[in-house]
């Protein structure tokens, strides 16, 4: 069993939004409490018609380290995940992350992103460093995902490699200073606008290696519409940065 998390970094949660994912919920956090039996846990289920919410208040009341959260209606990724960030911070979780609910995030890799917290402000769980893989995914999805990386790396000068990844811990102070209530990213854009955020305020940011297999039960919630809404916003906010580093030529301000 991995060894438990950094005492002084404070009570870790772990946030998994979710939609219609009953057949995988209760697995997951079985197996994170396996590996990690001191994490808590947030579902914060977006009203899912296939009783995803009902089993998890089950789980709460057998287990005080799970908490759930329900919402009334599938507004995205991204409002789940603020939801939940809020939710932590109000009850003073010291370390916040994000994992999904379908098992593409292995719990037992968890304890690698919270031992590179100690010397970092954000840790993401990377597909795309040494060390890192995808297992099953068809090649137009790898090429998808390697693309909208290096994209969001050129367009943004961000020197990291996996921008949209999902698997990754927060320290509470780093989440406080992002100013959630502006996050209008609502699918998987999210990843990147509060990557973004987080390198703009000048936080330490770290890759560690994960394994990333796709789901075993249910449905991909990728869909066009999301790629085309993470394709505007980064280009909008490439052409914000180009134009603030001319401005800086201009005016010897940076």
């Amino acid at each position: 069993m991995a060894r438990q998390p950094d005492q002084e970094l404070g009570q870790v949660l772990v946030v998994i939004p979710t939609y219609n994912e009953r057949d995988n919920i209760g697995k997951i956090v079985k197996r994170l409490h396996t590996a990690l039996p001191d994490v808590h846990v947030l579902v914060v289920d977006d009203g899912s018609p296939d009783g995803t919410g009902q089993l998890a208040d089950e789980m709460a009341a057998a287990d005080d380290r799970v908490h759930v959260m329900h919402r009334t209606e599938k507004a995205g990724l991204g409002a789940a995940y603020v939801a939940g960030f809020q939710w932590a911070l109000e009850r003073d979780y010291g370390v916040i992350c994000e994992m999904d609910a379908d098992g593409s995030h292995a719990p037992e890799q968890l304890h690698r992103l919270l031992d590179a917290l100690p010397q970092a402000d954000l840790v993401l769980g990377s597909r795309w460093v040494p060390g890192g893989e995808v297992v099953n995914w068809p090649a137009q999805r790898k090429f998808l995902s390697l693309g909208g990386s290096l994209y969001s790396r050129l367009a943004l000068g961000a020197n990291i490699r996996d921008m949209t990844g999902g698997y990754r811990a927060f320290r509470a102070d780093t989440l406080r200073k992002l100013n959630l209530a502006s996050v209008a990213s609502a699918g998987y854009c999210f990843q990147i606008d509060l990557l973004w955020r987080t390198i703009e305020l000048g936080f330490r940011v770290r890759e560690v290696p994960i394994t990333f297999l796709e789901r075993e039960f249910g449905e991909s919630k990728m869909s066009g519409n999301i790629v085309r809404e993470a394709l505007i916003r980064v280009t909008k906010w490439g052409l914000r940065r180009r134009g603030n580093q001319v401005k800086a030529l201009f005016t010897g301000k940076k």
